[in-house]
């Protein structure tokens, strides 16, 4: 039971009443219950929502595989691999080429028509052929009958595709330390285009698995993995700079062009107005230049063996400056990276490649760009 209230006791002569609490109402304050505010109307209440869970990201139902990927009797004339996240730009290219019954699986582009030759395309099947796989056995058998060495671009049909890879003599591709060559040893690619037919080609333009090498990495001395798509560009070109010989690296910083050039024992100038990461300005050979790559004038400057460039700039600009550098006779070699800025611009990417001596390609370590090398016939 709740205690009944007691006399209040009396005030002591001279003290001061309790100060009210400035936050009830004189009423509140003497024990008596303020009178409640008018409820609300009943369509201005608003009911409390129960809480939902957080949304949880589920991934994209993978794409089924088509019907009849290839509706014809005859295979493929030839069949150009795509990177990942750059078919279209493939596409694209070989339609401005002319090339028509373009037939899309997965990152493979087949026609009817003969190779031609894509900037966009890490390798090229040359030798198309259509084999049966009424069984796992019967497809590993019917690969194994042509050649030992086969890798597999996975596209639809994951599990069986991985069974019959399974029965396949294993292929060692280990990374690469680079400047390391590239294996020799033939190597063809096949697809399963339906659980009963495979697409394989005997010959591919790419030594690598697929036209994507691998690299023993460094994690700890470059200050980024840029050097990652020059060690890819030069392996493909088959030259990279020599002990003593003089680079020039624009638009270097943080360096890590610069760290890779350095490595193989050539002296780089880098030129950039940001500067170098401080262990790459500390190696033997390396120096920098606080400038704009735009602003030299290839007249004035001294011959180099190499010019490098992997700065960020929209694609003419880089034209007219590897232009000016040939013009001048002042580089004997130049690899750079063609950067594209929102869509690709395939006139500018072929203005590249019309310059004499040039090679213009996709590597697996690109992204929405291109790499460019031009190798004079003395140096090629």
């Amino acid at each position: 039971m709740p205690r009944p209230p007691g006399p209040r006791s009396p005030k002591a002569p001279g003290s001061k009443p309790p100060a009210r609490r400035a936050h009830l109402s004189p009423k509140q304050d003497q024990g008596e219950r303020a009178p409640r505010a008018p409820s609300m109307p009943a369509f201005h209440r608003q009911r409390r929502q129960p809480m939902r869970p957080a949304a949880i990201d589920t991934p994209a139902e993978p794409a089924p595989p088509p019907e009849n990927p290839w509706p014809f009797e005859e295979p493929p004339a030839t069949c150009w691999v795509a990177a990942v996240g750059f078919e279209e730009q493939l596409l694209e290219e070989l339609r401005r080429k002319g090339v028509h019954h373009l037939v899309q699986f997965g990152r493979l582009i087949m026609s009817s028509e003969r190779a031609q030759p894509a900037a966009w395309a890490l390798a090229i099947w040359n030798a198309p052929l259509l084999l049966p796989a009424a069984s796992v056995k019967t497809a590993a058998d019917a690969l194994r009958a042509i050649q030992r060495n086969w890798a597999l671009l996975p596209a639809f049909h994951h599990r069986r595709a991985s069974l019959i890879s399974g029965h396949l003599p294993p292929v060692k591709a280990a990374p690469l330390a680079f400047p390391e060559q590239p294996p020799s040893s033939h190597l063809g690619g096949w697809t399963l285009l339906s659980p009963e037919l495979i697409l394989a080609s005997p010959t591919v333009s790419s030594p690598f698995p697929n036209g994507e090498p691998r690299f023993v990495e460094d994690k700890e001395g470059p200050p980024s993995r840029a050097y990652l798509k020059l060690w890819e560009g030069l392996t493909r070109i088959g030259e990279h700079p020599q002990p003593g010989q003089r680079c020039l690296d624009l638009g270097a910083s943080p360096g890590g062009w610069t760290w890779a050039i350095a490595r193989l024992g050539a002296s780089v100038e880098a030129v950039d107005k940001a500067p170098l990461a401080p262990d790459v300005a500390a190696m033997p050979g390396v120096s920098w230049r606080q400038d704009s790559a735009f602003a030299l004038d290839p007249e004035k400057e001294e011959a180099v063996d190499w010019l490098f460039s992997d700065v960020i700039c929209y694609p003419g600009r880089l034209l007219r400056l590897v232009e000016r550098w040939i013009a001048a006779g002042k580089a004997r070699r130049i690899f750079c990276s063609i950067k594209f800025q929102g869509g690709t611009d395939h006139d500018l990417a072929t203005q590249f490649a019309a310059i004499p001596h040039a090679r213009v390609f996709h590597s697996a370590h690109n992204k929405h760009e291109l790499t460019f090398a031009w190798l004079p016939p003395a140096h090629s």
